[in-house]
């Protein structure tokens, strides 16, 4: 049986606080085999059934990461124009990708056709198939930010057009887009934070008690 002591736990939460969504990133390459790494990380997490739904999608050809940029580009526009005012303003001046700096670019899809599993557990509650690719993304996070590299997830993108531009299974439900590679710099704070945007709540705002 493996013990984790005090010092372990402290070191943990220290991981925890000090994880961030990048946006900015260094152009130093990744070591040789670290997204390979990550991934094999990520395949640990717990998954419902079993299932193991998780695909990952390493985006290394050039042209499908142009045309990944230009539909971040066209989205965000669109996310722009639902905010007015003051709003509307700071919403312009964030940075919400580095798609064009990151070295590393990462596709994750859940497998909703899978039949790993034997389909325990999703018959009342299937969502729980992207639940667990949203954990196994939170794992490699960690794991990424304990060797010293950042990971953005990318969230305004359209999924039928990722999925055309990577040419993926009709049966993958796109999750996230990852950039991954060297943060610019580490902050304890959210970015959106820092810019004002939104400001991290305590625990107590989002817990009941029956």
């Amino acid at each position: 049986m493996v013990e984790f002591d005090d010092t372990f736990r402290r070191h943990l939460h220290e991981l925890f606080v000090w994880r961030r969504d990048v946006r900015r990133f260094r152009s130093d390459p990744l070591p040789e085999g670290a997204i390979d790494r990550l991934i094999e990380t990520a395949c640990l997490s717990p998954s419902v059934g079993l299932s193991q739904p998780w695909r990952f999608v390493v985006v290394d050809d050039a042209a499908r990461r142009r045309a990944v940029v230009e539909d971040f580009r066209a989205c965000n526009a669109d996310a722009l124009d639902c905010y007015s005012g003051e709003r509307a303003a700071r919403y312009a001046t964030l940075k919400l990708s580095g798609l064009e700096q990151a070295p590393g670019h990462l596709a994750v899809f859940a497998d909703k056709a899978s039949d790993i599993g034997h389909g325990l557990g999703r018959a009342t509650m299937p969502e729980t198939t992207e639940y667990s690719v949203v954990a196994a993304i939170t794992a490699m996070w960690l794991a990424a930010r304990a060797d010293g590299i950042g990971l953005g997830w990318v969230s305004i993108l359209n999924p039928d057009r990722i999925h055309a531009i990577l040419d993926v299974p009709a049966s993958w439900k796109f999750i996230a887009y990852l950039c991954v590679g060297y943060p610019e710099a580490e902050c304890d704070r959210p970015e959106l934070e820092q810019a004002k945007w939104e400001h991290r709540r305590g625990a107590d705002e989002f817990t009941l008690r029956r």
